[in-house]
């Protein structure tokens, strides 16, 4: 027996082993592993978890970070059925994941993305700020109400990279105005995480809160950007940033105007992020239709913030009719959302001509509402939000939320009636490789035993294997399927199950064919039958065959 002296040298031995490691070698095996890796080494030893939670880890492991597409979609009424709040992330080869996003609740809207962050509120409680790849989550109490209502376009959530402060801004409604000012903004409420209260910056005029709503806000490397209405200008539009440092504003003039078609309606104009660039997208409406984009969708870049300096990077005939955003393009590609799919579009070159055919479906929209999707970049990080939970504003979220409340019964309900039924499935289909694996084996006998029928029973036996079912299914998912993989899953486990009574049926009547055949050759030998499902059994099978 090793005496416990022992035990306690090798175990110093072995950590010395480990922490001699050079920082540099450590630190270049942890930036290869992703979060939830090293989630787990953290727990590993004082060592580690020092490391991998040092501040400067945790921003160098943040700049070599995969970016993730995620498409949002909001919650709303489907055919009268309440459908909830989802994501749906796309990797760096565009595949979509099938899981939800465990942060994002059945009622929450999604309005930033930020170093792994995600901001996020609900109509009826408070800003959630959350980590999308450790779940951890910030709940801060929500700023003056807006009269306006809600809007994701009315928060933004970003990060200045010189004060290294994370910040909320909010568009606060004009109060007091009537009339032609009602949709007026003349403050920014702005909370700095771990504040103890936010503020309100007054805007140097009246901005118009209609444009925020219709064209979108971006906050890129410390700054805020929306498009207010400009009538000196030549599009009529400029654009307006708010820097998170110095909390001031200032106003960026639009490229000098192209020409208009006559027979186009008016000029629609989005502001947009696109591969980490600020863009004004603008294209011309139908002119009895404004949901409907005509001639060409024009992509301005601005190269030079100091000269106001602006380049166009793309110009997209036959365009999409919604511009989602805030970020527009992920990769060299663009996101286009019709009525029936969402897809990609490879940016070639500056001229491009948007052809169906040349466009990747990304998956299926049904039966979710059209022209709705708000698409964000982000990534997977470590970011800690215990630093700021102190702060006084911070709130504990309400212990009835998200699925707990009574308006997600019904779907929780569907979600378990599938459950059951892939339950079912697979114990039918667990049965029936039993009854088809004893007929196997009962013509094995057959021809082990020389027996001249043994051809006759394998031409049964062939009519079985062809419905043989190909996997028995998992009993159930570990993670919650977002909705487009649960659409597909149950369309495919209702496949199975209008495909099992034919099954039950072909290999009963197969199971008898045998029998009939070798009983009298068998029984005259004296050789016993294996066992095989009993009738009964099979009209049990047949009637518990989910539907």
């Amino acid at each position: 027996m090793v005496s416990g002296e022992t035990n306690s040298k090798r175990k110093i031995s072995e950590e010395c082993i480990i922490n001699r490691l050079p920082g540099d070698v450590i630190e270049r095996i942890f930036l290869s592993l992703p979060v939830s890796t090293l989630l787990r080494c953290v727990g590993v030893c004082k060592h580690w978890h020092d490391f991998i939670r040092d501040p400067q880890f945790v921003a160098s492991h943040l700049r070599n970070a995969h970016r993730y597409a995620l498409l949002f979609f909001p919650q709303g009424l489907v055919s009268g059925e309440p459908y909830p709040s989802e994501g749906i992330l796309i990797d760096e080869a565009w595949s979509p994941s099938i899981y939800t996003v465990p942060v994002i609740g059945p009622d929450d809207f999604v309005f930033g993305s930020c170093n792994g962050l995600l901001g996020l509120y609900t109509k009826t409680s408070t800003i959630k700020i959350a980590n999308l790849a450790t779940g951890e989550c910030l709940h801060i109490q929500k700023p003056a109400k807006n009269v306006r209502g809600h809007h994701f376009s009315f928060y933004s959530f970003g990060f200045h990279p010189v004060t290294k402060e994370y910040k909320i801004t909010h568009f606060l409604g004009d109060t007091e105005c009537r009339h032609r000012c009602k949709d007026n903004f003349s403050f920014i409420q702005v909370y700095t995480l771990g504040d103890e209260k936010w503020k309100d910056i007054p805007t140097p005029q009246a901005l118009s809160l209609n444009c925020v709503r219709n064209s979108g806000v971006v906050n890129l490397d410390g700054t805020v950007y929306w498009l207010t209405e400009d009538k000196m200008a030549s599009w009529q539009h400029a654009v307006m940033s708010f820097d998170l440092r110095e909390e001031s504003f200032a106003m960026i003039q639009l490229p000098a105007a192209r020409e208009d078609h006559d027979y186009f309606g008016p000029r629609n104009f989005w502001i947009r992020d696109i591969d980490g660039k600020l863009c004004v997208v603008t294209a011309q409406t139908g002119r009895y239709d404004s949901r409907i984009l005509h001639g060409e969708l024009q992509i301005w870049t601005l190269d030079n913030l100091a000269e106001q300096r602006w380049s166009q990077k793309y110009n997209i005939k036959n365009p999409p009719n919604y511009i989602p955003g805030p970020h527009f393009g992920h990769r060299g590609r663009i996101l286009t959302q019709s009525s029936i799919s969402v897809s990609s579009y490879e940016l070639i070159n500056e001229n491009i001509e948007i052809s169906l055919s040349k466009m990747e479906e990304l998956f299926d929209l049904s039966p979710r509402r059209p022209y709705n999707m708000q698409s964000y970049i982000c990534v997977k990080s470590l970011v800690c939000l215990d630093v700021y939970k102190k702060a006084g504003i911070v709130r504990r979220p309400k212990q009835q939320v998200g699925w707990q409340l009574k308006k997600w019964e019904a779907w929780e309900n569907e979600l378990r009636e599938v459950e059951k039924m892939r339950s079912n499935i697979h114990k039918l289909e667990h049965k029936i490789f039993g009854v088809i694996d004893k007929m196997v084996k009962m013509h094995q006998l057959l021809v082990d035993n020389s027996h001249a029928i043994s051809e006759r029973v394998r031409t049964e036996l062939n009519q079985v294997l062809q419905h043989k079912p190909e996997n028995p299914y998992q009993t159930r998912f570990l993670r919650r399927l977002n909705w487009v993989e649960q659409k597909r899953d149950k369309e495919e486990l209702m496949l199975r199950s209008s495909k099992m009574k034919g099954i039950i049926q072909a290999i009963s009547q197969a199971q008898d064919n045998i029998y009939s055949i070798t009983r009298s050759h068998m029984l005259d030998q004296g050789i016993s039958l294996p066992d095989i499902s009993s009738t009964d059994d099979k009209k049990n099978e047949e009637e518990n065959i989910p539907c």
